[in-house]
């Protein structure tokens, strides 16, 4: 499937944009990236963007768009777990799991009060 490859090098500047909390950035680097590839791996990149782009959600207070592309986001990386391109996908499901919990816990009327330190990063395995 794909997941031994090496990462590409837009996904690790899309992967490093999430990691420095420029959600908006790492969207646009990790679209072309998905639109680009026709191979199940596109999924990969595709979960990855939708976990940042909740984040992005969450900064404008919009607890539906955080919930919907948390919960989206783990649907398409679940199948590439444990690991996949250098990628530990597992553990970007745990934390967006756990940021998940946070944002429902809070609701639509408490977002403000989000510990930013439940934003989940994406670790790579060598």
């Amino acid at each position: 499937m794909c997941c031994d490859e090496p990462p590409p090098p837009a996904l690790l500047e899309g992967v490093a944009q999430f990691n420095r909390a420029e959600f908006f950035e790492q969207h646009e680097t990790l679209e072309l990236l998905w639109r680009a590839e026709r191979r199940r791996v596109r999924y990969l990149y595709q979960g990855i963007l939708q976990i940042g782009v909740a984040f992005h959600h969450l900064r404008r207070l919009n607890h539906h768009g955080t919930v919907y592309m948390l919960t989206r986001g783990a649907a398409y990386l679940a199948p590439f777990a444990p690991r996949c391109q250098s990628i530990d996908v597992q553990a970007l499901l745990d934390d967006a799991v756990t940021a998940l919990r946070e944002v429902e816990r809070l609701g639509p009327d408490r977002l403000r009060e989000f510990d930013w330190r439940l934003t989940p990063r994406v670790r790579l395995i060598e």
